[in-house]
């Protein structure tokens, strides 16, 4: 991404107008060149949602060839790597959740600890980097654990949409949940990224016997949800939306084995239906991207699917796992496993004839921990290869 266009991004609760009073004139041409685009339904993107548009991008829009994210950050903790992540230049950052550790019903609490985060230097200097995405997860919505029966989910989506800084005309701040999509990038290089809000909506999950991950355990009652049914069907509408890839962010892993953790396995028939749901819109170029686990991972499921769908698990950006070692996964794509401070990574190359894409795991010092290359033309259902 040109420097034109990062000087432009504005930190959370921080206005478009402040951003473009004081823009060089090329900054001012590069913003009459964006400000073309339809602006974004409430995505929290920290440059006034001028970049993307919702359903379509227009064929001259910024393309995304470098894609960060992390999960989990403890607001009282130094930050270190996000010096690492803003020396990367990212065109894209993503926050997967439990960007604060709220854990309150309290508002002011939880405001309290965003000022926490907005006040850190390395989080300012990231979000003049790039633009930024976020979704939540159970941390900053409020409670450990938590779903839909959580008292303060209103308030606390409010303060949400106002930290991340969406604007006034926002569908998050009008409508139930924090889930939102768009799309980057000119025809043949579209990258669409859908924020899932696994929080909001969520059944109470069932309890049995402790595990090492939890006490967690499946449950196939018809009448639980991961996602609630408007979100569901505001997912099959994104997933019809033409695009060459899909980042999907699920704060929690999806694919991962139930081993008594928080994952989409512990609700199977709604983790069956997202992978329907890919089948019948026929969506190429899915990735799933999770967090909340304290270490990182990648997934990959095989069977039952229309072609092979991976997951990238990066956690956590500033703490460690005290015990150290991972819960069962039955899909792991590799034997290792990294546990350290870390962040993902989607390097996409779109000069090849067939595009190409490495996710990777990188450490504090930018050392790749781990790493899977792809050909997108591996991401697409058979019929439409």
């Amino acid at each position: 991404m040109s420097d034109e266009f990062r000087t432009k991004s504005s930190s959370p609760n921080h206005g478009c107008e402040t951003s473009r009073s004081v823009s060089s004139d090329a900054t001012m041409q590069a913003m009459k060149h964006v400000t073309r685009f339809r602006q974004l339904s409430g995505l929290s993107l920290l440059i006034c949602s001028l970049y993307a548009s919702p359903a379509s991008a227009v064929d001259d829009s910024p393309v995304l060839s470098r894609i960060l994210f992390g999960s989990c950050i403890k607001q009282d903790q130094p930050m270190p790597i996000l010096r690492a992540i803003v020396d990367e230049r990212p065109d894209l950052f993503i926050f997967l959740g439990d960007n604060i550790y709220a854990d309150t019903s309290d508002m002011e609490v939880m405001r309290a600890k965003y000022d926490k985060l907005r006040a850190d230097a390395g989080f300012s200097r990231l979000i003049a980097t790039c633009p930024i995405l976020a979704t939540w997860d159970d941390h900053d919505f409020g409670v450990n654990d938590g779903g839909a029966d959580y008292s303060m989910k209103v308030e606390s989506q409010k303060l949400f949409v106002d930290f991340w800084n969406d604007p006034p005309d926002s569908p998050r701040r009008t409508r139930e949940g924090i889930y939102d999509a768009a799309v980057f990038g000119p025809t043949g290089k579209r990258v669409q990224v859908i924020l899932l809000d696994t929080r909001y909506f969520r059944s109470p999950l069932m309890t049995g016997d402790q595990r090492p991950g939890g006490r967690y355990i499946p449950s196939t009652q018809p009448d639980r949800t991961m996602l609630g049914e408007a979100q569901w069907k505001w997912l099959e509408e994104q997933l019809l939306v033409p695009a060459e890839l899909r980042i999907v962010a699920t704060s929690i892993q999806l694919l991962a084995t139930a081993s008594g953790q928080e994952t989409w396995s512990n609700l199977p028939l709604e983790r069956e239906r997202f992978f329907r749901l890919i089948e019948t819109t026929n969506a190429g170029g899915v990735v799933l991207i999770s967090g909340d686990r304290h270490w990182s991972e990648l997934s990959v499921l095989e069977e039952r699917v229309v072609y092979p769908l991976y997951e990238l698990t990066s956690s956590s950006l500033n703490q460690l796992h005290p015990r150290g070692t991972p819960t069962m996964n039955m899909l792991r794509a590799m034997p290792n496993t990294f546990h350290r401070e870390n962040y993902g990574a989607i390097e996409i190359d779109w000069s090849r004839s067939q595009p190409s894409l490495r996710l990777e795991i990188r450490d504090l010092d930018k050392t790749v921990r781990l790493s899977k290359s792809l050909s997108l033309e591996q991401l697409k259902p058979s019929d439409s290869n």
